[in-house]
């Protein structure tokens, strides 16, 4: 047989082709790229250095812009292409033996035996047209790229062997590409364990954020930056789902544009009459039905549809609508859960609430009866919050919320407190206390407030997570944080609330925390230590991770007062550590282990680092509106100190006026008062800016300071510091004068005041 494809592009006629073929010219034309089309460079880059196969297939639901990356793809690989899109005719396996042969033609001249083949009338198509067509493939002697586009509409068993022909006789370097909705139902399962096969999906496809920024610009909407990637979010960078969007917010007033972008939904007239067309339309009333019906559910699985259906059947019916690529997202390898696309399930459940309203909380219902039996409290919560099934929200989220804002997750704790209707909380006082307690530490006061008095005036009935039959103990717990009414309250409010919550409370350890913490207030700080280290212990059992740091920052305080500089570094790094690793960073009480850190900063000459930690915790610290003040002013003392240190006297004064108005109104703090006395008088001291003993000491200085507290010389202080005797004389002269004294003992005396060093610290 004579070569089949020439090496370059020679393109016949077009009116001979058909004649001798049958093949429309626009079915094997490769598509005009719309000028408005944006640049997939990053994935045609990809898809030219794919890893050798003979096969690649390019899957993903409509409007993913597949046709549109081939075309890119085309027009910058260094290969020919043929094209050839399909349709249902191609199903008959002689009509789509022709259109490739057409297509191939456009590379070059064919074997006329081929093209005989396949014009002789009656003639077995598997015993001449076919392996024709294998053998001419198999004999093109230089790579070349043939696409079946729209692949998804290959259904019979004959046009898919025809396929697998082509498959099995790809040369070296070659690629069949089959781009469509679906994979087609060839053994890809094979193909992939052998190396064979290379896919793509919906992943690939996907814009990110920058792309969808040009796409949107091409609907003339401007749109920031962090809008776009909203919108990426909600379209799951579904290119037809983010262009559909840019129309919709086109249409708009721009000055709304951020309640625009937030308001964008799969119910969106454009997205609907998208979704309904391409999809909806076209299938059978049981189907759509399953669809309206499971879009109540955030995730599915065979069981769980059932369930919720109360019928059989839904594994087989998810396992047919992936198939069918119809915006369902599988979220495991076994294909056991899945989810659909977040704007195809919201118009689905406006559909819903369209045809069967009086359905929806049934289905709610009897999904949050499905996800309790099998211990998935969260899913059973939001379905039973949905159903308005008020009485198991409440059960639920007494027994979840606590765990769940320990692990980080405060935000989703918020929202579900949301849901209750704060005039009615006396039903559900239980709810009200474990509001209150996540109020008062996200640092909203008056939100603590009012959760916890509607939580007294409730009569509870029922049984706490921990098996309390009374919130009594749990609202001492919160009474005592709160201090509200003086630190000998605080400690009779949590010695009362431990003698009544049972030994694995999760409530105990935050009790623990008040009692030590009151102690400390009191000035035994050695017993106050101990509690609060049981505190920590208990937290670390029980997962109350915030309480476990608020305990080590307290106990870093407890350790800098008594001289320990070392224990009280180890606890505010190990706080912080704690804080990073268990996604609290950013909860207002953090800022206690913030500023801890920053003293040990100091300690070291970590000017920056004391800086960082210093200014995260001005932004997190809970001042005039926490509801602890006690913590609040503990927090801003330790960190006016710190700014004490750095000789910068406008925040260390901004923060003395914060404090002293905290104690007008929550004057009972204990020896806070005092501290605060001091810090003032201190701040009071420093001198102005221009004065030369104002500018804060420098690192060699600093590193010089823990030195002088020892019975070390300025000869030994030299060697071991790598300096002259003069240079450390040098320097301690410097240091006298910034610190406004005249000797090595009123030195260490007053860098101890500033916090620079601790009295017995020594580095010899």
């Amino acid at each position: 047989m004579t070569a089949a494809v020439s090496a370059h592009p020679l393109r016949p006629r077009a009116s001979d082709r058909k004649a001798q073929l049958e093949v429309l010219p626009a079915k094997i034309a490769a598509p005009e790229l719309p000028a408005s089309s944006i640049s997939r460079t990053a994935l045609v880059n990809r898809l030219r250095t794919a890893p050798p196969a003979p096969l690649l297939v390019i899957s993903a639901p409509g409007g993913y812009g597949k046709t549109t990356v081939l075309g890119q793809w085309a027009a910058r690989d260094g290969r020919p292409f043929a094209w050839l899109s399909l349709d249902e005719r191609d199903n008959d396996p002689v009509v789509l033996l022709r259109g490739v042969a057409a297509a191939l033609e456009t590379l070059g001249p064919l074997a006329p035996g081929l093209v005989q083949a396949l014009n002789t009338p009656g003639a077995s198509i598997w015993e001449s047209a076919v392996p024709r067509l294998g053998s001419t493939l198999a004999s093109v002697r230089e790579p070349i790229v043939l696409v079946l586009d729209d692949a998804h509409v290959l259904g019979s068993s004959d046009a898919l062997e025809v396929v697998s022909v082509i498959v099995d006789n790809v040369p070296s370097g070659s690629l069949l590409v089959l781009s469509g909705r679906v994979t087609p139902r060839l053994p890809i399962s094979a193909l992939r364990a052998g190396g064979r096969l290379v896919e793509v999906g919906v992943e690939r496809l996907a814009l990110d954020r920058r792309e969808a920024q040009r796409l949107l610009q091409t609907t003339g909407v401007d749109v920031t930056l962090a809008q776009t990637t909203a919108l990426v979010q909600r379209c799951e960078g579904w290119p037809a789902g983010l262009y559909l969007a840019g129309l919709a917010l086109s249409e708009e007033d721009p000055v709304d544009r951020e309640e625009q972008v937030a308001a964008f939904r799969g119910d969106d007239r454009h997205v609907a009459d998208y979704f309904r067309g391409e999809y909806l339309a076209g299938l059978r009333p049981a189907t759509l039905r399953f669809l309206r019906r499971t879009s109540v559910l955030e995730r599915m699985s065979g069981p769980l549809c059932d369930a919720v259906l109360d019928d059989a059947g839904s594994a087989r019916e998810l396992e047919k609508i992936e198939r069918e690529n119809i915006f369902v997202v599988p979220l495991d390898r076994t294909r056991e859960w899945f989810r659909y696309h977040e704007l195809f399930r919201g118009l689905l459940r406006r559909e819903l609430l369209d045809t069967e309203p009086e359905l929806v909380p049934t289905l709610h219902l009897r999904a949050a009866d499905w996800h309790e039996a099998h211990g998935d409290l969260e899913s059973a919560l939001e379905h039973a919050t949905a159903a308005g099934d008020e009485e198991r929200a409440a059960r639920i989220l007494t027994a979840i919320a606590l765990p769940v804002y320990f692990s980080g997750r405060g935000a989703t704790v918020d929202r579900w407190l949301d849901a209750f209707d704060r005039e009615g909380l006396e039903r559900f006082p239980g709810v009200a206390v474990i509001g209150g307690w996540i109020h008062a530490l996200r640092g909203r006061a008056q939100e603590a407030q009012d959760w916890l008095a509607a939580a007294e005036r409730g009569a509870f009935a029922g049984r706490l997570p921990d098996g309390s039959t009374s919130v009594a103990p749990w609202l001492s717990v919160l009474r005592a944080a709160m201090c509200r009414d003086g630190v000998e309250q605080m400690l009779k409010d949590a010695e009362s609330a431990l003698d009544e919550l049972p030994a694995r409370s999760l409530a105990r350890p935050s009790a623990l925390l008040a009692q030590g913490a009151a102690y400390v207030l009191l000035g035994d700080d050695e017993r106050g230590d101990a509690i609060l280290r049981q505190a920590a212990t208990e937290a670390d059992v029980l997962g109350a991770t915030e309480t476990r740091v608020l305990a080590m920052s307290e106990r870093s305080l407890v350790a800098s007062s008594r001289g320990d500089a070392a224990a009280a570094e180890e606890l505010a790094l190990e706080a912080n550590a704690l804080v990073e690793s268990s996604s609290l960073d950013g909860y207002p009480s953090t800022a206690m282990a913030l500023a801890a850190s920053a003293r040990a900063d100091l300690r070291h000459a970590r000017w920056e680092a004391a800086r960082a930690h210093l200014a995260k915790a001005q932004l997190l610290r809970p001042l005039r509106e926490s509801a602890f003040p006690w913590l609040a002013v503990q927090t801003g003392i330790e960190l006016a100190r710190s700014y004490v240190a750095l000789r910068d006297r406008a925040s260390a004064r901004a923060l003395v006026t914060e404090i002293v108005d905290v104690l007008g109104q929550r004057p009972d703090v204990g020896v806070l008062s005092a501290q605060a006395d001091e810090l003032r008088a201190a701040v009071d001291e420093m001198h102005d800016p221009g004065d030369a003993r104002a500018r804060g000491l420098t690192g060699a200085e600093l590193r010089l300071l823990p030195y002088l507290a020892t019975h070390l010389s300025f000869r030994e202080i030299g060697e071991r510091l790598f300096v002259s005797r003069n240079t450390i004389k040098t320097q301690a002269i410097s240091v006298y004068r910034k610190l406004g004294v005249s000797n090595r003992s009123d030195a260490i005396n007053r860098a101890g005041q500033l916090g620079l060093v601790e009295p017995s610290s020594t580095a010899a």
